[in-house]
């Protein structure tokens, strides 16, 4: 529902201004009435944006958030007492500004999970999907905690894959530009003493295409960047774009070497959260809506789509997910053996928890093999000049020795 921002009256006469969420303007207003407020001014209020280079809150706080609001529902402290609390505790602007927006709509009459669906930048779709259906199936503490502990295993994920990738990153960067630097500056220097060389045509082939290559650099090198600038801006507004954020989502499960670990992660997201809603009795169709976006690539959320209308046709959960040919063939088994059994919640979660660690060695070996993958290309590159150069040298010193 919109928002409509509000000016009115109380029985006291006093001014009153606020915001509240309404299907239409004269339903904003009947709703003013019945709260005994005059309405004075009913406009369509604005979306407030939140500008930030990047996430304008941590992963880590929220994922403390999460679990500091299921500890207080669980303690039988009120919802509305316990996002006051959260609040008076959040160090950061905008998330206390958040925590209060959505304090002030639950006190309207909205729910948890639509209050937190109008700060996306703060709150992951999937969160928002989880606490939804805690709510309304009566396990919002437990979904909280879900929530909190899923979060923290994605950060955790995320700084352990950082921290995996930034000797390899630090490693490309140097040698991009120690090798640019070498083919810029220093090899243009041989251009003048292989003059004879090449007038006699004794030049080796390598050595010229060396040559022409460290002159086109300095020409055309300042106009390559920005047009290779210009071509990243392009192509990251284009992924801003549904089509070009299912693009992404393809090229992640196919990259060679860390394709399968995007895949299996996402697998695991989806499983984990599957057998979580299932276990609390959400029905396996609202349950595999809210969690084929945990998942958080589109096509694995276009095959579990795809899974959904087949089984409202009768069949098993199992089969169209084996026909996407996007989830291992394992999975695929273990599914099908607990839907025959009817544990799949248990299995799930197994399936995940199994998942998972068999992807974090499979990422910790292919940054292993990334490293020396790396310093072979750029010896290899070094060589090339070296070679390039150093015949040229020779065959100097012995046609003119």
């Amino acid at each position: 529902m919109p928002d409509f921002a509000y000016i009115a009256r109380d029985g006291k006469g006093e001014r009153v201004t606020g915001s509240l969420a309404a299907a239409s303007q004269r339903d904003a207003v009947n709703i003013l009435s019945e709260r005994s407020l005059f309405p004075l001014e009913v406009t369509t209020a604005k979306a407030v944006k939140h500008f930030s280079l990047g996430r304008p809150v941590k992963g880590q706080v929220i994922a403390l958030v999460y679990a500091q609001l299921a500890a207080l529902l669980r303690s039988g402290v009120p919802l509305l007492r316990a996002l006051d609390v959260l609040r008076n505790q959040a160090a950061k602007p905008i998330l206390k500004e958040v925590l209060g927006d959505i304090r002030e709509r639950v006190e309207e009459g909205e729910a948890l999970a639509d209050g937190m669906s109008r700060h996306t930048v703060v709150f992951s779709e999937m969160a928002v999907n989880m606490v939804r259906a805690g709510g309304e199936g009566g396990f919002l503490e437990e979904a909280l905690e879900r929530v909190a502990i899923f979060s923290e295993q994605q950060e955790d994920l995320k700084s352990r894959t950082i921290g995996a990738l930034a000797y390899p990153v630090f490693l490309a960067v140097v040698g991009t530009l120690v090798i640019g630097g070498l083919i810029v500056f220093i090899v243009p220097q041989f251009d003048t003493m292989f003059d004879r060389l090449r007038a006699m045509g004794q030049l080796p082939v390598v050595t010229d295409w060396l040559l022409a290559f460290s002159a086109m650099l300095r020409r055309w090198g300042l106009y390559f960047i920005l047009g290779l600038a210009v071509v990243l801006f392009v192509v990251r507004a284009r992924l801003q774009t549904e089509a070009g954020k299912r693009i992404r989502d393809l090229i992640k499960i196919r990259l060679p070497l860390f394709g399968v670990v995007f895949r299996n992660f996402a697998v695991a997201r989806f499983c984990r959260v599957l057998g979580t809603l299932l276990r609390n009795g959400v029905p396996i169709l609202a349950s595999l809506d809210i969690s084929r976006d945990a998942a958080g690539n589109r096509i694995l959320s276009e095959a579990v789509a795809n899974a959904a209308e087949n089984i409202t046709a009768g069949e098993t959960l199992a089969t169209p997910l084996a026909a996407s040919g996007h989830f291992p063939d394992t999975v695929v088994e273990m599914i099908t053996v607990a839907e025959e059994s009817n544990t799949l919640d248990s299995v799930l979660v197994d399936i995940a928890d199994g998942l998972e660690k068999r992807t974090s060695r499979a990422l910790d070996l292919a940054v292993r093999l990334l490293e020396p993958i790396l310093l072979l290309v750029m010896a290899a590159v070094v060589l090339f000049v070296v070679v390039a150069l150093l015949i040229p040298v020779i065959r100097m010193s012995s046609t003119f020795g």
